[in-house]
């Protein structure tokens, strides 16, 4: 979505797809912001898809994006979601993001997503878990397309990439906004206390979303996350 000089790369989650922040991406488009949603390699296609990629792929798509809006901007500014929100913390360490959001990034997975049960990697195969049908109202279509499946090797891929984030936050020096829903049973609301306890940047801004969940730009709660990302974004 075009818009001004400043570009916004919005980036989804794991076995998620762009249409995800779309509803984000068109409010900051309003706004006067030229507006990328990257679609990380393996989503949005198949499960099979997402086995033969790693978290190199996926940090290479957002990579990409960020290229493509270097193209058409003069600055540019990284928003993600859940497992886009470790890949912005590390694209940040990479390129001139001038500021980054993380929206209920996931250092500390819930006990609820029972990762304590995942087999080694070696025992994964192209086997998966099912997940539950997503049934949301008043969003893009697209959004409840999400995989049926999670293949347990993909699982590993980002138990990786959140051990390697957790270990380059103190190279982090974008100024950051960091929110998360205090409800949230995927990601634990304590990870966006860590980043702000770790991270190398000087500006740090937390907001704590109540009663929210994990899906920050699709709750009901958006009108309210949308508006705190604008701000951010639009402040000094």
């Amino acid at each position: 979505m075009r818009g001004g000089s400043t570009g916004i790369l919005l980036i989804h989650g794991f076995t998620g797809l762009p249409a995800e922040l779309f509803l984000l991406g068109e409010f900051l488009n309003g706004a006067g912001f030229t507006v990328l949603g990257a679609r990380l390699a393996g989503h949005g296609t198949s499960e099979q898809d997402l086995m033969r990629t790693t978290r190199e792929d996926w940090l290479n798509s957002a990579l990409d994006g960020y290229e493509i809006l270097r193209g058409l901007c003069e600055k540019i500014f990284v928003v993600g979601h859940s497992m886009g929100a470790l890949l912005t913390l590390k694209l940040s360490t990479l390129r001139d993001a001038k500021k980054i959001v993380t929206l209920a990034a996931p250092i500390f997975v819930d006990e609820e997503q029972g990762l304590e049960k995942l087999p080694p990697r070696e025992m994964c195969g192209n086997f998966c878990v099912v997940k539950p049908r997503r049934k949301l109202k008043n969003v893009p279509p697209a959004v409840n397309k999400v995989y049926r499946q999670m293949p347990l090797i993909s699982i590993h891929e980002l138990v990786d990439l959140i051990a390697e984030t957790t270990q380059i936050l103190p190279k982090v020096k974008a100024p950051i906004l960091i929110m998360h829903g205090d409800e949230d049973h995927t990601a634990q609301p304590k990870s966006a206390d860590f980043i702000a306890e770790k991270i190398g940047s000087k500006k740090i801004r937390c907001v704590n979303v109540p009663n929210c969940g994990h899906l920050l730009p699709l709750t009901d709660s958006r009108e309210f996350v949308f508006a705190e990302v604008l701000r951010f974004l639009n402040g000094a």
